[in-house]
Parts: C-alpha cells; structure tokens; sequence
C-alpha cells in the first residue's frame, strides 16, 4: 500500500479526491490532528523550537513514550507526529512538497517501497544523515536501500517486517482446527498453498459471521514479500509481467479471491479496523510492525485469543526509513531527534511496545515485548519467530515505481475479482492497464 506522485493518471486523481474529500486520514493509533500540516516554527510565546514528524500507520513512537522522554531530556523541545494513515495518501503529498521546497515537516518518514524513488528523484531534497551518526549501527542492506549513488544516506532505518501469522486461536478450536502454534506452522511450512488449503478447511465449520483471513490483497502481499524477485531486475529493468514471484503471488491471492474464505477487507480502510474489534476473519498475514495494530485494533476483547505462528515462508512487509528535508526550518534539530528516534535503545522500546522489529542489529539480544503484548498473543514467543524469519530473508530489488505497480495489483486488479466478481484474467487486465499508465506506456 505505497504509492508515488508522477500522477497525471487515476491513481493520483483518487488520491488527490481522497485528500480533499476526508483531510489527511486519521493516524492508525488515534494520535493525530488529522495529519496534514506543515512543518511549523517556534511556539508562540513559548521559547520552544516544536519539530514535526510526518508518518504513516503506527510507528509507535507516541506509544512507547519516546517524545516525552525526548522533551524531557531537551526541554527547549517539543515534538507534534502528523500521521496519514494510507501510504498512498501520505507518500504523494510528500513529494509534492518536497518538489515544492517547502511545507514539509522536519522529519518526513519514508516507507521501503518509495525508498528507491525518494533516493534516485529526491535525494537532493534530503540531509545527508550520514556524516552524523555511525552507519554501522544498522544492518547493511538497510543503509543500502537509502544511499544515493554519490552516497548520501537520506533516511535512518527505523523497522524490518519478518513475517508470521497472526490467527484467532479461538476461531480456529470453534472451527475443529488446531490451535498449537508450532503444529500449525508445520502444517502449511514452506507452502502457501497449505494455507490456502487450510483456509478452505476452516470455512466447513467456520463460526458464524466469520472468514479464514482479511483479504486476497494481504495474502498476495505477504507471499510477495518472501520471493526474491518482484517488479524489477538487478539492472533497474521493469519485468513484474514476466516475474515468477508476481505469477505465484498473484496465483496463490486468485485462490484466495475466488472462494468463499476471504474477508473482503480492503487493509487499513475502517472496516477492516472494525474486523479485528468483531473477530470477523481468524488470520491475517502478520509481519512485526503488524503486532501493535492488531493488539489496539482487536481490544481488550482479543487478549489471549490471538496467538503468532510462523508464516509458509520467511519474508520482509514493510520497513520504514526517517530522513530530514533540506526545506525543513529546524534542521539541526530534526537530525538529533532522528538519530535519537532510530538508535538501537529506542527501537528496543518501540519492539516491546509493539514488536516492531528493529533494523539495528545490536538490539536483538535484549529484545523483549511488553507483558501486555505477550499476554494479549497467548505467551507466543514472538522474539524468537520474528528473529528466525528475519535470518532468512531473501534479499529484494526495488524500484522506482515499485509501490505504483504493487497497488494497481491489489487494489485495482484483486479487488477487481474480490469485491467485484471479475474473472482473475479481468482483474490481471485491468492492474495491466493501470500499471501501463503509471509507466508512461
């Protein structure tokens, strides 16, 4: 669900509506004004310098306290998050602005699927953080992703997405499965299809009012992201029409779409918020950032119903990045608040808020979520089945317009044939021509 701005096109104009219809969508976590502001100056009157910090979703860092803790150890400081919370929303305001040169915040977030952009149309437009802290602090490929091609670091990483399941272990007993976690990851390892398989199993006695998993959209997502080849080759070449990841992705979410065992949820829209509070699909494609949500989304109704299991196969969804906008009015500022954010003892205790997984290796030996979290997930030990998948995923090229073409296939082509009832050839042809469209062919 990441989006670019090149749009002349309907997927900027439905944006664009989208904007202008609702405001900037409300944060994930209910910890924002309505997200869409642009980086301000010193509070009236106040003698503090405020820094804003535009993100997407839930990046926790509200949650596990790190702004109070920042404003009390810089008092001269205060920190205002704008959350937007579809990426294809925030993304293209983004660039708008940064082309503009001015209404950024003073730190703007940047998910992995826009990185490549950011770096090879906008890294002029960004600080080089790398001559402030110590790259060596996070994992190679993740500093990898954010460096131009004369070698400015645009963005510290924040996250990784290994993945896993996240399944309603109650739904799955009332449906005559098995709930022990390692005997279901056994049951479907290495094969998505086991899961599918499992999903039709479910729905012969689901609970009433129930589906196996949210969409075809999160399912093709979460199979994506464990291939090691996707939209582009390693020399930059466009090739998601001949991908074997894109065709086995795209297969195994048609099977999905065409049977009765999905949710029709589109990921992030309000009614799949309220699926989780109602317990209206028993599993969802699970990477760590995924945790916190689902823990807020399902309330204190799912705690110690919901369990994590291994996914098929180990895979990365998601991750983000943090860089500062040359156009920002405080860029001194925003960088320390930017190395502080992403240090290994921050992303630490944004983990055990919210298992979102960090990006900064030296972190992972003192890893441990909050009792809450591990109550609310049935005492899973999450540290351990996100460590193992994230040692064994495959590496991934991205491009440019990565994020365009990902949601023209799920958000045009598979809802084409989930919600709309279009053959999946239908729905191949329309994400064709949408993608065409975005690539100026």
């Amino acid at each position: 669900m990441r989006t670019t701005i090149r749009r002349t096109h309907r997927l900027l104009a439905l944006a664009a509506v989208a904007a202008l219809t609702t405001g900037v969508l409300a944060g994930c976590a209910g910890d924002s004004d309505d997200g869409d502001s642009s980086g301000s100056g010193n509070n009236a009157g106040s003698g503090k310098t405020t820094l804003t910090i535009g993100t997407f979703g839930v990046f926790g860092y509200k949650q596990a306290g790190l702004y109070d803790e920042y404003t009390k150890l810089h008092p001269d400081i205060t920190i205002k998050e704008n959350v937007t919370t579809r990426t294809d929303v925030y993304w293209p305001k983004v660039l708008t602005r940064l082309q503009a040169g001015s209404g950024t915040d003073d730190i703007q977030a940047i998910e992995v699927g826009n990185i490549t952009e950011a770096v090879q149309t906008q890294g002029s437009k960004f600080v080089d953080l790398g001559k402030d802290v110590d790259k060596s602090q996070w994992l190679d490929w993740k500093n990898a992703q954010a460096t131009t091609a004369d070698g400015k670091l645009i963005g510290l990483g924040t996250d990784i997405g290994p993945m896993a399941i996240c399944y309603r272990k109650d739904l799955f007993k009332a449906a005559g499965l098995e709930t022990d976690r390692t005997k279901l990851a056994a049951q479907w390892k290495g094969d998505w299809n086991k899961y599918v398989a499992l999903g039709k199993e479910y729905m012969k006695k689901a609970p009433s009012g129930t589906k196996f998993v949210d969409s075809a959209s999160s399912v093709y997502n979460a199979v994506l992201n464990g291939e090691s080849e996707r939209y582009y080759d390693k020399s930059g070449k466009v090739v998601w029409d001949k991908s074997a990841g894109v065709k086995n992705a795209w297969d195994v979410a048609m099977s999905v779409a065409t049977s009765n065992m999905s949710a029709k949820l589109k990921q992030f829209d309000k009614p799949w918020d309220q699926g989780y509070a109602n317990a209206s699909f028993a599993t969802v494609a699970c990477p760590a950032w995924m945790i916190g949500y689902i823990q807020e989304k399902s309330g204190d109704a799912g705690k110690g119903k919901w369990d994590v299991a291994a996914a098929p196969t180990a895979g990365n969804w998601g991750g983000s990045f943090i860089g500062v906008p040359t156009a920002g009015k405080h860029q001194k500022e925003a960088i320390e608040l930017a190395k502080w954010l992403t240090a290994p003892e921050q992303q630490a205790k944004v983990f055990a808020k919210q298992a979102s997984f960090p990006s900064t290796p030296s972190a992972y030996s003192s890893l441990k979520p909050a009792a809450a979290t591990t109550e609310f997930f049935s005492d899973a030990p999450i540290t351990q089945i996100f460590s193992d998948s994230a040692k064994t995923i495959p590496a991934q090229v991205f491009g440019v317009k990565d994020q365009p073409i990902n949601t023209a296939l799920t958000d045009i082509g598979i809802l084409q044939v989930e919600q709309k009832g279009k053959t999946p050839a239908q729905g191949w042809d329309a994400a064709t021509n949408e993608i065409k469209d975005v690539l100026g062919q």
